[in-house]
């Protein structure tokens, strides 16, 4: 279920929940989801046996994850706010995140709304480049990041600045969707922006995944 307003499980989701179901998660595993929006992944990990710490800045969000696992009957934290004070300096085996990615017009986060789930300024990096900058301190040595958001965001950037950051970064999963509504509205300025060619369709997302060394 999803209270209005709430980002819905969508390819990106699935791109990532694959990506997770490669992963080692045992029983106590460890896992940090960053914007979990219905909690769809999180509980996929509880289902695991994770121990799992979601955190989303929507309350409608976090009202939905919590409604979500007591309906599954799976353990979740759940917790309203910025994943950078609200996990007070701990640590993970497993980070999970979906950020805002699609690239807006505006140089700021929305700061209500549907669209704090995908705005994420000019070059759509806005949340992505402070998950890159925090995550050797939410991880474990040895512990891994999966993040998705689209090539729109240069994934050769995403996999530098994790490199910059002591993590070592790769590109392990890519798929074509259908462009969005939100795509398709923004199609003149995308292209005036360099971001998107004319005709073009479909958008190209992509996983990272990165190792705090």
């Amino acid at each position: 279920m999803a209270l209005p307003g709430v980002y819905r499980p969508q390819a990106d989701t699935e791109l990532l929940a694959h990506a997770l179901a490669a992963e080692r998660v045992r029983p106590g595993t460890e896992i940090l989801e960053i914007g979990t929006g219905t909690g769809a992944l999180a509980l996929s990990a509880a289902s695991r046996g994770a121990h799992v710490t979601a955190v989303d800045v929507s309350w409608r969000a976090v009202t939905t994850a919590r409604l979500n696992a007591l309906h599954r009957r799976l353990p979740l934290r759940v917790l309203h706010g910025d994943f950078t004070t609200r996990t007070n300096a701990r640590r993970y085996d497993l980070v999970l995140a979906n950020p805002p990615y699609v690239p807006a017009p505006n140089g700021w986060l929305p700061s209500r709304g549907p669209a704090r789930a995908w705005d994420a300024g000019p070059d759509g990096r806005l949340v992505i480049d402070r998950i890159c900058a925090s995550a050797p301190a939410l991880l474990y040595p040895g512990g891994i990041l999966l993040m998705v958001h689209s090539a729109m965001c240069d994934p050769d950037s995403t996999l530098k600045r994790l490199e910059q950051a002591g993590l070592a970064g790769r590109t392990t999963a890519r798929a074509l969707v259908p462009w969005g509504p939100v795509l398709r509205g923004r199609r003149a300025w995308l292209q005036s922006q360099g971001l998107a060619d004319v005709g073009e369709d479909q958008e190209e997302l992509v996983i990272i995944r990165a190792e705090a060394l």
